[in-house]
């Protein structure tokens, strides 16, 4: 008791004295000893966060600072695999380190006072993705050129691809941002399977001829040099782009332009996992609540939508999209620079077999090899093939999903969907394995009767609350025909460009009008043969 009594006295008088101590430490893997890179987070006695710098002259600290909302931030440092050094107040500090998806966190709680020793932070995997043919990308960030290396090794990302061309009004071309110096389209080899490619662009579009007004956002992915096309009319960007063997991402599902995209552009990539989902605290939950489809059942509170209604959202929409034929692949992405999240915190991996190149990698994207996540794994297989295949006849009647979902916490659920409904709900068995995770062997199968798409999804649920998903790209079966569009699904995207056509007269010109009224027909023509 009297020892007791006197470490809480003396923490009481290191605080309130507040000196200012240096605390040194490294990151190293768990099995072998060597040192890594990892995400940082430094919270000193006084609850003010610190950040750290490499001890060591080869190596770097990256320091990212981000804040949405009172508890929507992101206070951090990427570290290469080099000692560090923070300076924090005498007292409890408390550290925090991740390296992606594949390790187990730490968090660790240090004494900090004159003459701290050197702190060792072991990481340890639970699951080893490249073991399996899988690896990790990054669609959609806006970190400096310049500090992405480093980012992707700090985040265990194997593919990046930064916006080096970001377009924010209508009307003007795509020219380099000022993260980016002079890019060319070549790969560039950032270490042993880490690839990135420095020439992509978003068009996002805030202004429309010198005025506050929205279209959207849209990615041009893989590019092989600078377009120089403005926006709208969006067709010539899409035409350009897919000469190019460049591939077109959906930003968000709920911005003013996506459901006229969709067709007009043949988008190919649906970002999922997209950059309203965060580590920090869920903030933007009223963003487009004005074009919230009322009979989805998305959950809301009050005024608002919850985390899970943004998911949800968003699932459905790529669902809705599915079902009117547009065959587009899932993606993840995080807008890392812009809001409070690090890199890969959503992300998207590809299945690659064989040797890991980028262009092996950017192919197997393109075919839907792939699943995202924000948290959990998918191994699974249909009829044996990789998520992406393309089922005929009597192949596609019958469908064995085997392999495995696994996690670092105990998952809440296990779905396999078909057209958007929730088929099967499989419980898991979260097996606990010898990395300190869980695993559920997944072999079930499913009987269709018409043609259909279908995928997998789990739900981790965070001792807060919170939920963390994965979620396969669609496998596809031709039996008799096109899947038939849901009646709803299709009446709310025939809303949606009606209401744009009203939102954009007399801003837009008759020949970017004129593609919202393609879109509306394409819709229109749809609702002939949907169903309930």
């Amino acid at each position: 008791m009297i020892r007791r009594c006197c470490l809480t006295l003396l923490l009481g008088l290191m605080s309130s004295v507040a000196l200012a101590e240096t605390l040194r430490g490294k990151v190293v893997d768990a099995e072998t000893g060597a040192s890594l890179p990892c995400r940082l987070y430094v919270q000193g006695a006084d609850g003010a966060w610190r950040f750290a710098r490499s001890a060591d002259a080869a190596g770097t600290a990256i320091k990212y600072d981000v804040q949405r909302g009172p508890k929507s931030f992101e206070k951090h440092v990427t570290l290469s695999a080099h000692p560090f050094e923070v300076e924090a107040p005498a007292g409890m500090a408390t550290i925090t380190v991740e390296l992606g998806k594949e390790y187990h966190p730490l968090t660790k709680t240090v004494l900090v006072y004159e003459g701290t020793p050197e702190i060792k932070l072991p990481l340890a995997r639970w699951i080893t993705m490249p073991a399996h043919g899988w690896y990790s990308g990054d669609t959609h960030i806006h970190r400096k050129l310049e500090d992405v290396p480093q980012v992707m090794l700090a985040e265990d990302l194997h593919v990046a691809l930064p916006l080096t061309y970001w377009v924010r009004n209508a009307n003007e071309p795509a020219i380099r941002g000022k993260l980016a110096g002079d890019v060319k389209p070549e790969v560039i080899t950032v270490a042993k399977n880490r690839f990135l490619w420095p020439v992509n662009t978003e068009y996002e579009l805030f202004t429309t001829r010198g005025m506050p007004h929205t279209q959207g956002a849209v990615f041009v992915l893989n590019q092989r040099g600078s377009l120089g096309l403005a926006t709208p009319p969006v067709r010539p960007v899409a035409e350009a782009a897919h000469a190019s063997g460049a591939l077109l991402d959906l930003d968000k599902h709920s911005w003013n332009w996506s459901a006229m995209i969709v067709p007009v552009m043949q988008v190919d990539l649906f970002e999922l996992a997209n950059n309203h989902l965060w580590r920090t605290e869920f903030a933007f939950n009223n963003w487009t609540l004005d074009v919230l489809p009322q009979d989805w059942d998305i959950e809301t509170d009050g005024n608002a939508y919850t985390e899970w209604g943004w998911m949800d959202w968003g699932f459905k929409t790529y669902y809705a999209f599915l079902n009117c034929g547009f065959r587009m692949r899932p993606t993840g992405g995080t807008a890392a620079g812009v809001h409070p999240v690090p890199a890969g915190f959503g992300r998207v991996y590809v299945h690659v077999e064989g040797e890991l190149t980028y262009h092996n990698w950017i192919e197997g994207l393109d075919a839907g090899r792939s699943f995202v996540t924000t948290g959990p794994m998918l191994l699974v297989e249909f009829n044996g093939k990789s998520a992406g295949a393309v089922f005929q006849g009597n192949d596609a009647r019958e469908v064995r999903i085997t392999g495995s979902a696994e996690s670092r916490l105990p998952l809440d659920r296990i779905e396999m969907v078909v057209n958007g409904d929730v088929v099967r709900t499989v419980r898991p068995a979260d097996t606990a394995t010898k990395t300190g995770a869980f695993m559920t062997a997944l072999d079930e199968t499913l009987t269709l009767n018409e043609s259909s798409w279908m995928i997998v999804r789990c739900f981790e649920r965070q001792p807060d609350g919170r939920i963390r998903f994965a979620h396969s790209a669609p496998v596809h079966c031709e039996i008799d025909g096109p899947v038939k569009p849901k009646r709803r699904e299709v009446d709310y995207f025939i809303r949606r460009m009606e209401q744009e056509l009203v939102r954009n007269r007399g801003v837009l010109a008759a020949e970017e009008l004129a593609e919202y009224e393609q879109a509306l027909n394409i819709y229109r023509k749809l609702a002939t043969h949907s169903r309930d």
